[in-house]
């Protein structure tokens, strides 16, 4: 195998770590702290609105546009690191 295509290969690998675990913080935020754990997270008040109601309607949304954020500064690193930078 080339160099070049294990480098590509390399690189798709870090970046599915990267999707697999920012997805798996959307996913903790918004249906784990949005639906299951609504009733425990609702004893904390944000604001004045319940926690778990701030995370079905707000949070998980805030997170997501975080998580977009540090996904395409990972990815910028990753292309420098493995020579795909413009």
């Amino acid at each position: 195998m080339s160099d070049q295509k294990q480098r590509a290969k390399a690189y798709w690998k870090a970046n599915l770590k990267y999707l697999l675990i920012l997805l798996s913080i959307w996913f903790v935020v918004s249906y784990c702290c949005g639906i299951l754990f609504r009733e425990q997270l609702n004893q904390i008040r944000l604001g004045g609105f319940k926690l778990g109601f701030w995370f079905a309607q707000q949070g998980s949304i805030y997170v997501f546009v975080i998580l977009i954020f540090v996904y395409v500064r990972l990815m910028n690193k990753l292309d420098k690191k493995y020579g795909f930078d413009e």
